[in-house]
């Protein structure tokens, strides 16, 4: 079928390139593949040997900016034309979000339709969402119903987590007591306490978060990794062994509580495919695999693939499986089991089989941007700043030749292309952002521009005129621009300075311009309302218990309504705290407004009837207008499931369900993310964690400082008590050395220390990412006084440069910014 559409193929090219040809002139079979031949000549180098696929594997190592969509949505089109799929036999294209799936699943039916072919011949998936439409056709296989089970996203504050911990103390009191004594324990009482709240509160909680999450995408069960733990006999802690025990108390509970979690779906989709009868059910359905985002695979969901992209006729062959990424942008490892080892070595596989196709071919950025993000990339890599780790693949951005088909390839640079700043400290970089951002839009408006309404703005719909002609002036003329920062914190004091100039003793005004500032953190902390509201609550109704009483002071801290210190020290006695007799040690002032704080909720929960402590708690907490809708939102939700019987009890349970089966969203009206992202006339304030997949005329990238990236693994001080270390971090480290055949295990300290570079590594390839966002404009800055800690933005302090600056100008003398 193949060789007989590729001769057709050939044939129909040649004939098309007659001057007087035609496709109407051609026969069905001719058409077709002349109308592939179409949609391969439109793509670029790279993307062709995608497009000349035939079988087997392949894999794709794309630079940002290549097209990888692009080329998977033609490849995807040509292969479902070339071997005639259809609803019973089809590709899979699997990709890592559901934003994602949804743009390539367009693009794949536009080129399907270029093709006069029916959409029936392939389906997108994201990785959970196909593992569980296999493990529910099978539930006796699988294990899986979801009519019984609820869907959980263990958090270290989630009550399986915490219950699970509670468990291990109580069968473990000699492991358990080595923690609390840690490395020097004198036996005083109140330190006891401290300790034990620190380990059931925040040690051990992260340690199950991390491991559990770490050896369950590993394909690694409890037992396995308790085997594991045998082999490490230099660690006195027993680290891996806590680890290991604390995992299988959650499986236990996962089990009897019917939870099931994301890695679950994924495991109970590879239970379908050990049954050798369900597999070949399974694997008949699909000729081949589409894999996008590849680096970002963890061992178990390439498992799943590869096994599904087996041809069950031919189990000698290799899987039809293309896997297209670009382990340069991992930028997932160091909070999910993701690691771009997985992907370089299949990459160097294929390449000795000669299947490694490098899309190095970009039309983003201009040459002055890509050089820059070359040099950076070249140089962290001769650096040996990340130690054993070698950050980046050696793949080198290219430009597209002129005649590429992408409008505007490698587009002219604004100004110089590349601004490298040095600011005095984060107000004055604020306020230099603010100031290009004017002279952005003054740029490109007319000169005798003017608004019809001076008080009316694009964001409120205002239209610009030019004045002697009057007609309406396309936004379009206006930039794309977004500031990229490595915290939402950062994010929320670039949005209040940009708005609040003259409070700082700023001199620029954006609302003169009608310049939104669109801050993409707002959203992260409104989806946070429901779990904020729920802990709470959890205190009003049991204010003498250590965990609710520490978890709801973390949330005032966290929203900046307490003074931030360490609470362990006077949680573990929460009557002392909140009610201190006269023969009671006298509290400072930070620890009394804590006190004053939680008193006041406690007497409105006195007060108030219990449907209106929803709305009490928002303003307490001080909620924005969004967040107040959001609660409001909620406080509806809950009086209805709770209508009839409106107790505490009965409104705690209906949270817990919300919280924990993730069925809640914050209000949201604009459906379409992307595109609000990316407005132009707008300022987008983003993390570079989001703003991958995205890009901007205008990127600016400040506070490039060293303890920001490529920074440190964080020791918290109420943490120290057992070392310079965190048991999460070496747990994983171990873990993944074993995953890599790397024995010995690493010591204590060899763990640590490999965490540490694994988190440079991973920090550099977020700076890469986020340089890599930018078209035309790619503004850096360090500045020479910023805060040591983001919850305290005013404490300034002289700060290092990320390392990667002062190299950068040197390499670029003529773009340093005076």
């Amino acid at each position: 079928m193949t060789d007989e559409f590729d001769s057709d193929f050939s044939r129909s090219t040649t004939e098309l390139d007659r001057p007087d040809s035609t496709f109407s002139e051609l026969e069905p079979a001719a058409f077709l593949a002349a109308a592939c031949g179409k949609i391969r000549d439109s793509l670029r180098k790279g993307q062709h040997e995608m497009a000349d696929w035939t079988g087997g594997p392949l894999a794709v190592s794309a630079v940002p900016g290549a097209g990888k969509s692009t080329g998977m949505a033609a490849a995807s089109a040509i292969a479902i034309a070339r071997h005639r799929l259809h609803n019973r036999r089809q590709l899979i294209v699997v990709t890592f979000t559901r934003s994602a799936a949804a743009n390539i699943k367009a693009k794949i039916r536009q080129r399907l339709g270029e093709l006069s072919l029916s959409q029936g011949g392939f389906a997108v998936h994201t990785l959970h969402g196909l593992a569980l439409n296999i493990a529910m056709r099978h539930p006796d296989l699988s294990g899986l119903n979801l009519e019984n089970s609820t869907l959980v996203t263990p958090t270290q504050s989630h009550r399986l987590i915490r219950t699970c911990v509670e468990l291990w103390i109580a069968e473990n009191p000699r492991r358990y007591q080595i923690l609390l004594e840690g490395q020097q324990f004198d036996g005083e009482e109140t330190e006891r306490l401290r300790r034990q709240s620190v380990l059931r509160t925040e040690i051990l909680p992260q340690l199950a978060k991390t491991v559990i999450h770490e050896a369950k995408s590993s394909g690694l069960s409890p037992e396995e990794l308790l085997e594991m733990s045998a082999l490490d006999s230099d660690d006195a802690y027993e680290i891996l062994a806590v680890a290991g025990g604390l995992y299988q108390k959650y499986q236990t509970l996962l089990r009897s509580r019917e939870f099931i979690d994301y890695d679950e779906m994924i495991l109970a989709a590879l239970r379908v495919l050990d049954n050798p009868g369900a597999k070949a059910i399974e694997q008949k359905q699909v000729f081949a695999v589409f894999e996008d985002e590849a680096q970002d695979s963890t061992p178990l969901q390439t498992e799943l693939l590869q096994k599904l992209a087996q041809d069950p006729d031919n189990l000698n062959s290799p899987p039809n499986f293309i896997r297209v990424g670009d382990p340069n942008q991992a930028i997932n490892s160091t909070f999910t089991p993701a690691d771009p080892i997985y992907f370089n070595k299949f990459c160097d596989e294929c390449e000795v089989e000669n299947k490694l196709a490098t899309m190095d071919g970009a039309g983003r950025s201009s040459q002055v941007i890509i050089d820059a993000a070359n040099f950076m990339l070249q140089w962290v890599n001769r650096s040996e700043l990340a130690g054993t780790e070698q950050p980046f693949r050696n793949q080198i951005i290219q430009t597209v030749p002129s005649d590429d088909p992408q409008q505007n390839a490698n587009p002219d640079p604004i100004g110089r292309g590349l601004e490298l700043c040095n600011p005095r400290d984060i107000y004055h970089s604020v306020e230099l952002i603010g100031k290009r951002v004017i002279e952005l839009v003054e740029q490109f408006l007319p000169a005798d521009f003017e608004w019809v309404n001076p008080d009316q703005s694009i964001e409120s719909g205002g239209e610009a005129r030019d004045a002697e002609n009057s007609p309406k002036l396309p936004l379009e003329h206006l930039k794309s621009m977004a500031v990229l920062v490595r915290e939402n914190k950062q994010g929320k004091f670039i949005k209040e300075v940009l708005e609040n100039p003259q409070k700082h003793g700023l001199s620029f005004d954006l609302r003169k311009y009608g310049i939104k500032i669109e801050d993409v953190g707002e959203r992260d902390r409104h989806s946070q309302v429901p779990w904020e509201i729920l802990t709470l609550l959890q205190f009003l109704d049991r204010p003498h218990s250590p965990d609710y009483l520490k978890a709801a002071l973390k949330i005032l801290s966290d929203r900046q309504l307490i003074p931030k210190q360490d609470y362990n020290a006077f949680t573990t006695s929460p009557e002392q705290f909140l009610y201190p007799g006269p023969l009671d040690p006298q509290q400072s002032d930070p620890v009394q407004k804590c006190r004053y704080f939680c008193c006041s909720l406690l007497q409105a929960r006195l007060e108030l009837p219990p449907y209106q402590i929803i709305s009490f708690l928002a303003l307490a907490l001080q909620y924005d207008q969004t967040e107040l809708a959001t609660a409001d939102k909620l406080a509806e939700r809950v009086a209805i499931q709770t209508a009839g019987n409106n107790s505490m009890h009965n409104i705690l349970d209906v949270l817990s369900e919300i919280v924990s089966s993730e069925r809640f969203e914050p209000v949201d009206a604009d459906d379409k993310i992307e595109e609000r992202y990316t407005s132009k006339g707008q300022l987008t304030i983003i993390t570079m964690h989001k703003a991958k997949g995205l890009d901007w005329d205008c990127v600016f990238l400040p506070f490039l400082h060293e303890q920001t990236i490529p920074g440190s693994l964080r020791v918290l001080p109420q943490t120290r008590f057992l070392g310079d270390f965190t048991l999460a971090e070496v747990a994983r480290a171990k873990i993944r050395a074993s995953l890599h055949k790397k024995n010995p295990l690493p010591n204590l300290g060899e763990a640590w220390e490999q965490a540490g570079y694994l988190k440079t590594a991973e920090e550099f390839r977020l700076l890469y990412v986020a340089m890599t966002r930018a078209k035309s404009l790619l503004w850096m800055a360090a500045e020479n006084k910023g805060p040591f800690t983001w919850n305290k933005p005013e404490n300034l302090q002289t700060q290092k440069p990320c390392p990667v600056m002062p190299v950068l100008k040197q390499r670029f003398p003529g773009n340093v910014m005076l």
